[in-house]
């Protein structure tokens, strides 16, 4: 069969890696992209590029660089109606339009998961895309600006609290990295020392990295404390209105910085679709990553993985399902493109089956935890197992070559510390020093 529409919804790991191969194997399908950014985010790179070791240019990969051979739609979709095989999508500008397609891929991803925690909304700093890591650089580094100025004691300690919620990897590392950049600013500032930053990770559960063994995860903590961190494991953020944490174990402090990195959950666009899902809101799928019912009917047509997908792990016990991790989501991604390929072709689809084969963790410059095939490994050598692994990893030879180059570089240069904190607020400038048209006219 010839002449395929494929709707890719999501372009992220799932639907980049999904439109490439597609591209390449079917020809003369028409694949089409939508996506509200104009990139995909290296989210493992998102850490680094706010420490500085790499440009924040180089942890997304372009869309349309890349899918030179797909149709690359800059919006949003808003409405799946899969019983009529039609998509519904707001560009970035002009009037909505439908997408009419033979098979779709729905791989939104997911949204940090968030809890109706006073203070949060106004105060809380997220951490899943490029704009959310250069924000928080910037911020940090103010932060030791302000330290620096300021005479009231009270300003500085609140300046130089920075709180961390969720100790999964993405805390874990931003947390590390974010902690190593500003130690490392402090040749800066002379009136400034280490012991008088805090650095406070707030973990809900007993442990941190849950994806490795407790024995890794105690070995993380041991080295955070070395470092004057604070850990509050069995800790929840209870209250940060106007920036004064309070935490359920009773502390009460004031923090200019809080950051919230506690898990994710399904893009809420699922909701506006008419695909079969679970209790956790998540697609249900087959071990072939076609969409099923309740009832584990296929549903002609439809696709998913990733982080919104509930995919059966075939190497589990039954009922396990794939982590929503880039390693499941990469593979599923090229998997998904073969089957659907099968399915035009008239053949059978193939289960998709994947041995997690491990984590690997930076902890800030030359410092990493990893547990890879069994194989645990602690200090440089995990750090440098974590970055020959997502270099390997990130899209494209041209994003390979400029990460290794920022590397390269870093070796011999010492790392930029300087707060482009402007970039967050670009007209402010401008619009100072223009007047109101009402002074104009009565200038005149």
């Amino acid at each position: 069969m010839s002449g395929q529409r494929i709707l890719v919804v999501g372009a992220g790991h799932v639907g980049l890696y999904a439109a490439l191969r597609l591209s390449s194997k079917l020809r003369d399908a028409e694949v089409i992209v939508v996506d509200p950014q104009p990139h995909m985010t290296y989210q493992p790179f998102l850490p680094e590029a706010a420490a500085g070791n790499i440009s924040p240019r180089h942890a997304v990969v372009p869309l349309r660089r890349e899918l030179s051979r797909c149709r690359v739609v800059s919006g949003e979709v808003t409405r799946i109606a899969h019983h009529r095989k039609v998509a519904q999508v707001r560009p970035i500008t002009g009037p909505a339009l439908e997408i009419g397609y033979d098979h779709v891929i729905v791989a939104p991803g997911s949204v940090s998961r968030t809890l109706p925690i006073p203070g949060l909304r106004e105060h809380g700093i997220g951490f899943k895309n490029i704009g959310e890591a250069i924000y928080l650089r910037n911020h940090v580094l103010e932060r030791l600006d302000v330290a620096a100025t300021t005479s009231d004691r009270a300003t500085r300690a609140r300046a130089l609290t920075f709180v961390f919620v969720g100790g999964g990897y993405a805390g874990i590392e931003a947390l590390a990295e974010m902690e190593d950049m500003a130690r490392d600013a402090l040749r800066y500032y002379p009136s400034l020392t280490a012991d008088q930053m805090r650095w406070v990770l707030v973990e809900a559960t007993q442990r941190v990295l849950p994806e490795v063994d407790r024995d890794m995860g105690a070995y993380t903590v041991r080295q955070l404390l070395k470092r004057g961190l604070d850990i509050r494991l069995s800790t929840r953020l209870e209250s940060c209105v106007d920036g004064n944490v309070v935490l359920s174990d009773g502390e009460a402090f004031p923090a200019d910085t809080i950051v919230w990195t506690a898990g994710v959950r399904p893009s809420p666009m699922l909701n506006q679709t008419d695909l079969p899902r679970d209790a956790k809101g998540r697609i249900r799928c087959a071990a072939t990553l076609q969409v099923v019912d309740a009832d584990g009917r296929i549903v002609e047509g439809a696709w998913s993985a990733g982080d919104c997908a509930a995919v059966p792990d075939l190497t589990a016990p039954a009922g396990e399902l794939c982590s929503p991790s880039a390693q499941h989501a990469v593979r599923q991604a090229r998997r998904m493109a073969d089957n659907i390929a099968l399915v035009v072709g008239g053949r059978a689809p193939v289960d998709y089956r994947h041995k997690h084969v491990g984590s690997v963790a930076s902890l800030g410059l030359h410092k990493g935890v990893a547990q890879v095939y069994g194989v645990k490994l602690t200090g440089l050598p995990a750090w440098f197992m974590h970055r020959t692994y997502h270099m390997s990893r990130i899209p494209s030879l041209n994003r390979k070559i400029r990460v290794v180059v920022d590397w390269t570089l870093a070796l011999f240069l010492r790392r930029e510390v300087v707060s482009l904190g402007q970039l967050q607020h670009p007209k402010d400038s401008f619009a100072e020093v223009t007047p109101p048209l009402t002074d104009h006219a009565g200038a005149r």
